[in-house]
């Protein structure tokens, strides 16, 4: 007689393994900080370096757009070389283009090294969300796990903003990028110890077409978004998305006839896999996109100084780390799509209250709807995060992580982008029918390509022009971010109801 033995429980991580998810919130936070810390920053680097509005654009998304171009190599490549590894590489490359950054002298030098930065960036977060893949095998310790992760990583995100902005009341705007090497020593010294090192016994050869192929994947869309921004030529713009479609469709063939791919696409079989993508992607998108605008809204159009506009952007942390770290809990009593699903109608509900926002001194109404849209922001977050690893199988974690990541950071870079382009036509929309008249030609030029320029025109007129120009440069940035909250709210409402459609027989 014959029965069959239960299936051994997943270990339980221990005291080094918490340890070690501490030391993975180094690199995390400092990634995720990297990518929002210029938001208050833009005027300082506008007023200093001679920055166009396209160029300020570039400066916060090629960061973003680096890091997403380059994570499924770095993914794949830490399957291969092992995660600690590749994470301490990383990190030693981070620290020196950071400082590289901080002394950039001309926009397109900064633009360059933030370029460099996102691609070493790139290397870290696969490996910190593999490692965590590795570290916590108990479902429900990854999951908190993950939380905590994913906690760290939006906080870097949302305090970006107030770090810059207290680092911007006492230093030059290079201040910012210094924070990074600290950090990596720190980081470099605890990971050897707290950290472990596995990865597969036979792993196979790096695909050098497959790397190629990726890149040109994510990187012609980023510069056909960056085309446009500038008004430049939209055929170009179309034909750079051709390029980056053609390459992805070669690019996922290759990785289905292959032995051993750079990554494995049978994952995207996974509906719970797919849609967490999905997920991930919107919710990203909208959060950053909108905080960018704010964080310069809060400076610009109400005239506070960044300290002071960084203080406001506090409760809006505070509700997303809080979110993140209820997000499992509520997942234990509720089915993780209905949990994303009533986050992101919540998120609509925040944009839907930015709309309302009718002048710079709504400070209320501003600060109240960015709480409530990165309150319902955190379930997506972390249960998105914790459905696609989960998906995959333990050889497979850096490729599911770097997916994960791929598309969290292309939210980022996409939601900057377009919701930043968008906020920037409807500000010049607002600006060049109604320039008071008797405005020099060059002046006005600036004042109608970014608020700043308006703000520094202001400056060097009279008194009774410069009011009424910095007035309506308030009224036009007011009306680009009632736009852009429109839009966020449309899509995360979507969003929402999709996540709740497709998830909803996904069990805890």
């Amino acid at each position: 007689m014959s029965s069959s033995s239960p299936r051994t429980p997943e270990p339980r991580a221990g005291l080094r393994e918490w340890l070690g998810l501490a030391v993975l919130g180094l690199p995390t936070l400092l990634v995720a900080l990297d990518m929002s810390v210029l938001y208050l920053a833009l005027p300082h680097l506008a007023a200093d370096l001679g920055a166009s509005s396209a160029e300020l654009l570039w400066v916060t998304d090629i960061y973003s757009f680096a890091i997403a171009g380059f994570l499924l190599t770095t993914g794949a490549l830490g399957d291969r070389i092992g995660h600690r590894r590749l994470l301490l590489i990383g990190a030693t490359g981070f620290g020196f283009v950071s400082v590289l950054a901080a002394f950039a002298t001309h926009p397109a030098m900064l633009i360059a090294a933030r370029a460099l930065l996102g691609a070493v960036a790139a290397t870290l977060m696969p490996s910190t969300l593999a490692l965590i893949s590795t570290m916590f095998r108990d479902p429900r310790q990854r999951t908190i796990a993950i939380a905590g992760w994913s906690s760290t990583f939006m906080a870097g995100v949302a305090i970006g903003p107030v770090i810059g902005g207290a680092l911007l009341e006492f230093f030059w705007w290079g201040s910012v990028f210094l924070l990074a090497a600290p950090v990596m020593v720190l980081l470099l010294v605890l990971g050897p110890i707290l950290l472990p090192e596995q990865r597969p016994a036979a792993a196979g050869r790096l695909d050098l077409i497959s790397v190629g192929l990726s890149l040109a994947t994510a990187l012609p869309p980023a510069y056909a978004l960056k085309e446009l921004t500038r008004d430049g030529s939209a055929t170009t713009a179309v034909l750079a998305v051709l390029i980056g479609l053609i390459a992805g469709a070669l690019f996922a063939r290759r990785q289905r006839k292959s032995a051993d791919p750079l990554f494995d696409v049978r994952l995207f079989a996974d509906r719970s896999f797919s849609t967490a993508l999905i997920v991930l992607l919107i919710g990203s998108a909208t959060t950053s996109g909108i905080a960018m605008f704010a964080a310069q809204y809060l400076q610009l159009a109400v005239g506070l100084p960044p300290l002071r506009a960084a203080t406001w952007l506090l409760p809006s942390t505070a509700a997303l780390i809080a979110s993140a770290m209820l997000a499992p809990v509520a997942a234990r009593l509720v089915r993780p799509g209905y949990v994303i699903g009533a986050g992101l109608l919540l998120s609509s509900a925040g944009f839907a209250i930015l709309v309302q926002v009718g002048s710079p001194t709504a400070l209320v109404a501003l600060v109240a709807g960015l709480a409530i849209a990165h309150f319902g922001s955190g379930p997506a977050d972390v249960l998105g995060t914790d459905l696609a690893m989960g998906a995959a199988p333990p050889g497979k974690a850096g490729s599911a992580a770097s997916m994960s990541e791929t598309t969290t950071e292309l939210g980022v870079a996409v939601g900057t982008a377009v919701f930043g382009t968008l906020g920037t036509l409807a500000y010049r929309n607002g600006m060049s029918a109604a320039v008071p008249a008797g405005i020099p030609p060059d002046m006005a030029e600036r004042a109608e390509d970014t608020m700043a320029g308006a703000t520094t025109a202001a400056a060097q007129l009279p008194s009774t022009p410069g009011a009424d120009l910095l007035e309506l440069s308030r009224e036009a940035y007011t009306g680009g971010l009632n736009a852009i909250s429109t839009a966020a709210a449309i899509i995360t409402a979507v969003a929402a109801l999709a996540a709740i459609a497709l998830l909803r027989n996904r069990p805890d």
